[in-house]
């Protein structure tokens, strides 16, 4: 079983550090390989607090921006409630326009209302709160001036320029894996990722329930991406492959346990298979997350996805 040629292959950059150290060269030239082997895309993720040693996204991303030329650049996913929306919808409108135009923006709702006095915000009505962030950026991107008046947030006659380069704007693809959730993805959104942390069962189910979601809201499934993060480790050494994913899943969730649910480990044609069988199942791009040896998997993804023979 081979992955479909029409799937994307997109991969997730170094952006976590678990030595404690920010490795730039590192970044620089795992970008550049990245977009001469085919990768579609290259992401990261955000963690704002803890002591893990990771990268602010935008930040993070616009560097990238600077490194490469073509290959798109995506974030899965940034917590909206923790942002202002105009300021929000600034700062990503930039980073379209310092990447050319190669920006895709993942979005939640995020899974600790309890963070949120820490960021200026009540935890109160999270839910509008994150949809009046949606509304509005989307209003910035394509209007001027615009004129809002939500629960949370009023905007009188409001612009931001430059606007993004892509029409009508980024494509937000909202990270979601409740029902309700994953509704308003498919009513609000561009796409769909499941998230990394969500079991192989899990997303598999919900996977079969979009595809008839989509066709409820009248959704053109074609036009509608359904992505994954998938967390996996490639060693022909399968005990010490699972053991590596579990000891990092340990580090940065701080369950090892998650590991076993949710990754992919072994002989690579092991993780072939897998993937195989989640395109085959609908899924149109990955977003591969090797999380140590980090150059080495990623000439061996190239060669297990088809994208190097």
């Amino acid at each position: 079983m081979t992955i479909a040629s029409k799937t994307r292959i997109g991969i997730a950059s170094p952006h976590i550090f678990a030595d404690g150290n920010v490795d730039m060269d590192l970044v620089r030239r795992y970008a550049v390989r990245a977009e001469a082997l085919g990768y579609a895309s290259l992401w990261t993720q955000e963690r704002v607090t803890g002591t893990q040693t990771s990268l602010d996204p935008i930040t993070f991303l616009s560097y990238l921006a600077g490194q490469t030329s073509s290959v798109r650049l995506g974030v899965s996913v940034l917590v909206v409630p923790r942002h202002n929306p105009v300021h929000l919808a600034k700062q990503l409108a930039s980073l379209d326009q310092l990447s050319g135009g190669r920006l895709i923006v993942g979005v939640g709702l995020g899974g600790n209302a309890a963070e949120l006095p820490m960021y200026g915000m009540s935890p109160e009505r999270r839910v509008r709160r994150f949809i009046e962030h949606v509304e509005i950026m989307k209003a910035l991107w394509t209007q001027s001036p615009v004129t809002y008046a939500g629960d949370f947030y009023r905007l009188d006659g409001v612009s931001i320029a430059p606007r993004p380069v892509q029409q009508p704007h980024p494509p937000l693809w909202f990270g979601a894996s409740a029902e309700p959730a994953i509704r308003r993805a498919l009513r609000l959104g561009d796409g769909w990722t499941g998230a990394g942390s969500a079991g192989r069962e899990a997303f598999s189910e919900n996977l079969e329930r979009v595809k008839g979601w989509l066709a409820e809201e009248g959704r053109d499934p074609a036009s509608f991406p359904i992505s994954k993060r998938v967390y996996l480790a490639i060693d022909d050494d399968e005990e010490r492959a699972g053991r590596r994913l579990a000891e990092w899943f340990g580090f940065y969730y701080g369950n090892a346990e998650l590991a076993g649910r949710v990754g992919i480990w072994g002989a690579a044609s092991r993780v072939q298979e897998q993937l195989a069988a989640w395109s085959e199942a609908g899924v149109s791009e990955f977003i591969l997350n090797p999380v140590f040896d980090m150059e080495e998997h990623l000439e061996r993804l190239a060669e297990v996805t088809g994208l190097v023979s």
